[in-house]
């Protein structure tokens, strides 16, 4: 078997061994859910407009995705099999920032437009701003910590 065949078959199997890493994820009704998830959507659904539900499956575990609308910004929240919330992703207005975040978003995007600013929350902590961005007609994400300035890593 010649070199280029053998390379080519090594990064073909190291996809295959990579795939259960990635988050897989699949649009569900509401009635699929779980009893201990349906209790917890509908306390999370007071006010809100539901936009639909998902289930994800990362490093094994498998957990729900319940998107709303409150107040005309969207709120995704994120919770396992037994309805305990894992993390809250929500949209918040970029006047309502304090000016370190603002300030370290803008540092971020650099000439880029902000699109949309959400805030994660994971165990009842805020963690990190995440924002969309456009630049040159191409969309990003970004993240900074909740004092506005960098992360180590990705939340």
């Amino acid at each position: 078997m010649s070199n280029s065949r053998v390379v080519g078959l090594a990064a073909v199997a190291s996809l295959f061994l990579t795939v259960p890493a990635w988050t897989q994820e699949k649009k569900i009704k509401r009635s699929y859910l779980p009893p201990a998830l349906e209790k917890a959507v509908a306390a999370q659904s007071q006010g809100a407009t539901i936009r639909g539900f998902s289930e994800e499956k990362e490093h094994g575990q498998t957990f729900f995705e319940a998107e709303f609308v409150v107040n005309g910004h969207s709120k995704d929240v994120l919770m396992d099999a037994n309805g305990q919330i894992v993390e809250v992703e929500e949209q918040v207005v970029v006047d309502s920032l304090s000016p370190a975040v603002r300030d370290g978003l803008q540092a971020k995007i650099a000439n880029g437009k902000l699109v949309k600013v959400e805030s994660l929350t994971k165990h009842g902590k805020l963690v990190a701003y995440e924002a969309q961005v456009v630049t040159d007609g191409k969309r990003s994400e970004v993240q900074i910590g909740p004092d506005g300035r960098p992360l180590d890593h990705e939340e």
